[in-house]
């Protein structure tokens, strides 16, 4: 699935590398999924649905769902990069998400679009349970997969717990964002320059 870019107002961030890891970074620096707008936002920004795609129907109960799908992918990928023996609660988690991995995702269908090119829409209104399958399929996906989940990765900026896929070549990247985290990093590391010339 594609990745889509986000709202600015919200401030949502899809830079992690996979859609259920972009789903995980929705709690930092704060809880991002604070109202149903904003749930839409992210699926949307996510490329689970094409833009334009009408989400009237999304209500309260999608917030419950994507949260708790969220903190169970995050027991099984934070577990995953650890190597202890993995809890109760691991393997609670795991069958939630292969639960929700059964059901299908939104079905597309491609249709002519204004100008008479072929666009990519939902054969219907797309139903909670079918993104939640779908962000559950992409996370049995990345923790099936040796390589991709070979390349995952803790953030290394100061308390960012985002973890994202690094593909970058050598597999050096170091940060969740080089524009965030990064660039946090690069000033900071200049300001000790600054403060020890000084000195």
């Amino acid at each position: 699935m594609a990745l889509g870019t986000a709202t600015v107002p919200y401030e949502l961030r899809f830079d992690a590398g996979r859609i259920c890891l972009d789903l995980l970074a929705t709690t930092h620096p704060e809880e991002r999924f604070d109202s149903v707008e904003v749930l839409c936002a992210w699926v949307r920004g996510a490329g689970l649905v094409p833009p334009d795609t009408p989400l009237a129907h999304a209500d309260g109960s999608w917030l419950v769902g994507f949260r708790e799908l969220r903190g169970q992918v995050g027991q099984l990928v934070r577990g995953g990069l650890m190597s202890a023996v993995p809890r109760p609660s691991y393997d609670l988690a795991l069958a939630r998400v292969n639960l929700l991995a059964l059901v299908a995702p939104p079905a597309p269908r491609a249709v002519r679009g204004e100008d008479g090119a072929l666009v990519r829409e939902l054969d219907g209104p797309p139903e909670c349970a079918a993104l939640l399958g779908a962000i559950a399929r992409d996370a049995v996906e990345l923790l099936t997969d040796p390589v991709a989940r070979a390349g995952l990765r803790q953030c290394e900026g100061d308390n960012c717990p985002i973890v994202y896929v690094d593909s970058s070549r050598g597999r050096r990247r170091r940060w969740c964002s080089s524009e965030v985290c990064g660039n946090r990093e690069r000033v900071a590391r200049h300001r000790r320059r600054a403060a020890l010339t000084r000195a």
